[in-house]
């Protein structure tokens, strides 16, 4: 197949001028961080194969950032559809309270095989930002329900991004993204990021504010890579400290795997690379190898039994309609099973080795970080490091103009790849970057 691999041309046709679809699309749908007053027509997309997707005209795209950071194994991977198409012959959906199936009850089983070892129980949800709010809720209640009810702050990392409901805005970075709503969120308080030259920094705020301790309920981080806020990375030996502070002043921890969780990083989840573990973990994108929404929040045992009472008012109240679905179960069943293979493991091994290759290729550019199968690359420009920077937009038409679907993250492009991907299309891809650090 890669013999036969077709690159686009430098056509701006499907990126510019509307078809049926994309036209019937503005008239009815209103995306996602999108400001519909100045964004272009929404490309359509009728079907994706591998590390493929494809337009209504025919154009292929490679999809470098795996849909959002979802999808592992590429698009419409035959297991997974098999796998959901024989479930869904069976059971497509039951109601998670006071009932079981088997998909859920497997799932939860494997997950805590890989999980680490202090992770006990699994509960469901249906996407990241609810995993987050689920462990926030865990944390808070497990001190309310033992009668400490002064532990309610909680300390996060400055910069960091962990979904767009009210709890998750709450903790995330204050900008612009939660501008209009920051007077209905509860304080946060947030410790520098620990990048390379202010780990000290973070440290020391991190042991002051451990002085008052029996008002802090716990402190959620990502661990090693804060995606949303630029893949900003940092060493997982200053994580390590700041975790066991935490923990030697009776604060949880919650560890945000929801972009860094199987096999982003390298390993299977980003704190695999430190020794002391996290309370609690939250799991989506990946989980179900990006087919189907499905979110995840472990814990420890103690935490779960914090809850058990003869008081039903002791009961975490949480869940949505489709917990546990039957089918998105199915397909995070179907993504281990390829995601646990020594097929799987070694791409992930040649995608690190390849986004080595090309930053050690390109030391002329020092803004180059890798972590496993992460790419990223800050642009420098007069406006400086953020979200709203207008060479975000140039970077992204000129990469779909090459058939390239890179979403950049203001002034940081970044490639985050199913691991299907192959040689040539890395290859192709790392071109364009260059072509396009050349041009600017």
């Amino acid at each position: 197949m890669n013999d036969q691999i077709e690159y686009p041309v430098e056509n701006t046709a499907s990126y510019i001028q509307p078809s049926s679809l994309s036209q019937r699309d503005a008239k009815v749908v209103w995306h996602p961080f999108t400001q519909h007053e100045t964004a272009p027509f929404s490309i359509p997309i009728i079907r994706g194969e591998g590390a493929y997707l494809y337009d209504d005209k025919g154009k292929k795209y490679i999809d470098a950032i795996a849909s959002w950071w979802v999808n592992l194994h590429g698009h419409s991977h035959p297991y997974i559809a098999q796998k959901v198409a024989e479930q869904f012959s069976k059971l497509e959906q039951v109601i998670f309270a006071g009932f079981t199936h088997e998909p859920a009850v497997r799932l939860a089983e494997r997950l805590l095989e890989i999980l680490p070892k202090n992770q006990a129980k699994i509960f469901y949800s249906d996407n990241g930002s609810t995993a987050v709010e689920v462990a926030l809720k865990m944390a808070i209640q497990y001190f309310h329900n033992q009668g400490f009810t002064k532990k309610r702050k909680i300390i996060a990392l400055e910069n960091g991004y962990h979904g767009d409901t009210f709890g998750t805005m709450a903790v995330g970075a204050k900008s612009a993204f939660n501008a209009p709503f920051e007077d209905f969120l509860y304080e946060t308080i947030y410790l520098p990021v620990p990048t390379k030259g202010h780990e000290m920094e973070s440290l020391e705020t991190m042991k002051n504010l451990m002085q008052n301790a029996d008002e802090i309920a716990c402190f959620i981080f990502e661990p090693l890579i804060q995606g949303a806020g630029g893949m900003v990375m940092y060493e997982p030996e200053i994580l390590e400290e700041l975790i066991q502070l935490a923990k030697e002043n009776g604060v949880l921890t919650i560890a945000d795997e929801i972009m860094t969780g199987f096999g982003r990083t390298g390993k299977l989840f980003a704190t695999d690379y430190i020794q002391t573990k996290p309370d609690i973990i939250c799991l989506s994108k990946g989980l179900t190898g990006g087919a189907m929404a499905l979110g995840v929040t472990s814990c420890t045992q103690e935490i779960y039994e914090a809850f058990l009472s003869k008081d039903r008012k002791k009961t975490l109240f949480h869940s949505h309609s489709f917990t546990a679905n039957p089918l998105a179960c199915t397909a995070g069943l179907a993504s281990l099973d390829l995601l646990l293979s020594k097929e799987t493991s070694d791409k992930i091994l040649k995608i690190n080795q390849l986004h080595n290759d090309f930053k050690n290729k390109n030391v002329n550019y020092p803004n180059v970080q890798v972590k496993g199968t992460i790419l990223a690359i800050e642009i420098q420009t007069a406006e400086g490091t953020s979200y709203f920077n207008t060479i975000r937009d140039v970077a992204y038409q000129f990469f779909i103009e090459k058939g390239i679907i890179i979403r950049p993250l203001g002034n940081v492009i970044y490639l985050l790849p199913p691991y299907c991907i192959s040689e040539e299309d890395l290859g192709y891809i790392y071109g364009c970057i260059e072509e396009f650090l050349e041009e600017i």
